[in-house]
């Protein structure tokens, strides 16, 4: 991850922390930030008017039929906006799709509560923390620590980092032709509402997309930034 992105991240959950605060007092729009990369190969070989694709699923996604399903209902409104048809029967290209959450610790959890052990202070030191969906693991920082021993996270103040990807393949050629990768993270447990903006941001100028990464944000029309979960 870039510097740049690092800095987004922590400026992002201060102002996760302001709409909080503000939210009793008056209504807030809830826009979506996306950190989003794109490749493509469509730059010489323009995608057609009509062009039509089916859904290619790998095995680990066959296995829950009702969860794929209401990806790719999610994935079609954003392809649909990008000029692309679904067909079964007649299909120019495939598409494969992925979604995932993981949940972690808030950045703005208590110190005092996350990162406190029996001999605690405020300085560097070498910590240990127990991630849900991240496993064990260790870090060396600067902030309220020391050597102490392991830490449980307060997880009634959890953080929600997610991604979706979609590949985009010519079946004539079996070439991939488009890639593209759809980051977001914040407090809300409402990823039935989040995912379907982040397929419209990971398709976001479709077929000549930007060189790079890009922040891509988009309001849910009619929709307020929903109370804490």
């Amino acid at each position: 991850m870039s510097q740049a992105t690092q800095l987004r991240r922590a400026l992002s959950a201060v102002s996760a922390l302001s709409v909080l605060i503000t939210l009793s007092g008056c209504a807030t729009n809830w826009v979506v930030d996306n950190d989003v990369r794109s490749f493509s190969r469509l730059v010489a070989a323009p995608v057609p008017a009509d062009a039509t694709y089916r859904f290619e699923r790998l095995p680990s996604q066959q296995a829950n039929e009702a969860a794929q399903q209401s990806l790719e209902s999610m994935a079609s409104a954003a392809l649909a906006k990008v000029g692309l048809r679904r067909d079964d029967a007649k299909p120019r290209y495939s598409v494969q799709i992925d979604a995932r959450v993981n949940e972690s610790v808030s950045p703005l959890a208590d110190p005092l509560v996350y990162g406190a052990g029996p001999w605690s202070h405020w300085g560097p030191g070498l910590g240990y923390g127990v991630h849900r969906g991240r496993g064990f693991g260790a870090g060396f920082g600067y902030g309220y620590g020391g050597f102490h021993g392991p830490q449980f996270p307060d997880m009634s103040n959890p953080w929600y980092f997610r991604e979706v990807n979609i590949v985009l393949r010519e079946l004539a050629s079996g070439q991939v032709v488009y890639e593209t990768h759809a980051n977001n993270d914040g407090p809300y447990n409402r990823s039935a509402s989040i995912f379907p903006v982040m397929f419209e941001a990971a398709l976001q100028g479709f077929p000549n997309p930007p060189a790079g990464e890009r922040r891509v944000d988009i309001a849910l029309p009619g929709l307020n930034a929903p109370a804490r979960p």
